[in-house]
């Protein structure tokens, strides 16, 4: 897995930077055929001092490319909620990928039991 932290007008302290290794963990723990983590965490120059704090993160798996940004005002605060989205996403890729469908117990060969 190829990771990249960066960040756009914040210099990324290493604090920060376990911070979101740590909190990734999770989601890997959930899905194992990650190629590729892109995370971005921005300071934008809005006016009012809430939703300030942006962190978004592009993750690769095999197949599809699972895009998710929020933002906050306390910058832990947002991880936190990405983290939250990006596992009920992978989660939920990770259910399309697995088969459900069962065979009814009518349709099964009876010479094969």
């Amino acid at each position: 897995m190829n990771l990249t932290i960066s960040g756009h007008h914040l210099d990324v302290s290493p604090a920060l930077r376990e911070y979101v290794m740590n909190k990734l963990e999770r989601v890997t723990r959930h899905f194992d055929q990650v190629v590729d983590v892109n995370v971005l965490l921005s300071v934008e120059n809005l006016k009012e001092k809430e939703r300030r704090q942006c962190a978004e993160v592009t993750l690769r798996v095999k197949g599809r490319d699972i895009f998710v940004e929020t933002s906050h005002e306390d910058l832990y605060a947002a991880i936190d909620e990405l983290m939250d989205k990006l596992d009920r996403q992978v989660c939920r890729h990770k259910d399309k990928l697995q088969n459900h469908h069962h065979v009814a117990a009518k349709r099964l060969d009876v010479s094969a039991i």
